[in-house]
């Protein structure tokens, strides 16, 4: 039996349920799902930013392996902090589903000048505040039922494409905005498992279902993220994909808060964690991104 710590969310129970299914089928292993509160999903009147950033939604999962009610821990590998708190391991990414995100209600080329566009994502907003400077904002939180609920009230939503896929939700404009043009958000699409760094067997276990071109791209958008500075607190995102004839291809993005600034590179090698953290260094020494991170603070 492994005991798998999930947020309580319709989204994360269902992806705990794809990596229980994997086990299962893959390792005959019977699995239960221990459902634990995060302080992210009790706060829905505060910006993700303003509450610290990544980590409200993962901190209280991993304290459940720490102390023994669950044995692997399941997330969404874009909540994850870029360093992993000691005592864990990340053990196991699946088979990564679609990194891209994607305007519900309007398509981003029939916006009227001055639409207001809601989203929780200091790295959303200024993307689109790059592309469309004449948009405004609106924060925008809770579950992706709750969100797609208020999307009525604006001119269109931003959400992750693979969140509405995962659960089988189909709205009636939805735009998916390419990774070339649109920077995903580090780890987007992708279900991270941990377990405790001690605990051998159940490394192994997870190994089974370990998807190794996925787990090789989040590497390296993790690597640029921790190359930032940790969890830095302006805008800033990150995709990787196979590279025609082999290695990777990773391109990563630094914003200002309001968009006005941005900037990005996109560059490819072999070694996932070297390549992260060359394209965070091009950015913060030869792009001005030391500047962005010392106006920010």
């Amino acid at each position: 039996m492994l005991r798998a710590a999930t947020r309580t969310s319709p989204l994360a129970g269902r992806q705990t349920e794809i990596v229980l299914e994997l086990l299962s089928a893959t390792c005959g292993i019977e699995t239960e799902a221990v459902a634990v509160s995060t302080v992210g999903d009790r706060r829905f009147d505060t910006p993700i930013h303003e509450m610290g950033g990544k980590g409200v939604f993962v901190k209280e999962v991993q304290a459940a392996v720490l102390d023994g009610r669950a044995d692997i821990a399941v997330h969404s590998a874009k909540d994850l902090p870029s360093s992993t708190p000691e005592g864990l391991l990340l053990a196991a990414v699946t088979r990564r589903g679609d990194p891209r995100d994607a305007l519900v209600g309007c398509p981003l080329a029939d916006l009227p000048y001055g639409a207001t566009v809601a989203t929780g994502s200091v790295r959303r907003k200024a993307q689109l505040a790059w592309l469309r400077p004449d948009l405004t904002f609106a924060e925008l939180r809770g579950n992706i039922a709750t969100r797609l609920d208020k999307a009525a009230g604006f001119d269109a939503i931003v959400m992750a494409a693979v969140a509405l896929g995962r659960l089988g939700l189909e709205p009636d404009v939805l735009d998916v905005l390419e990774p070339d043009m649109f920077v995903p958000q580090v780890g987007q699409g992708a279900i991270a498992v941990e377990c405790r760094s001690d605990d051998r067997e159940t490394l192994r276990t997870l190994s089974a279902i370990e998807h190794q071109p996925s787990r090789r791209a989040v590497d390296a958008e993790r690597a640029f993220l921790a190359e930032l500075g940790g969890d830095c607190s302006l805008p800033a995102g990150a995709h990787a994909a196979d590279a025609p004839g082999g290695g990777l291809e990773l391109t990563g993005l630094l914003a200002s808060l309001d968009g006005r600034v941005l900037i990005r590179d996109t560059r490819r090698g072999r070694d996932p964690s070297t390549l992260g953290r060359a394209v965070a260094r091009h950015l913060l020494d030869d792009c001005g991104g030391r500047v962005l991170l010392g106006a920010d603070r």
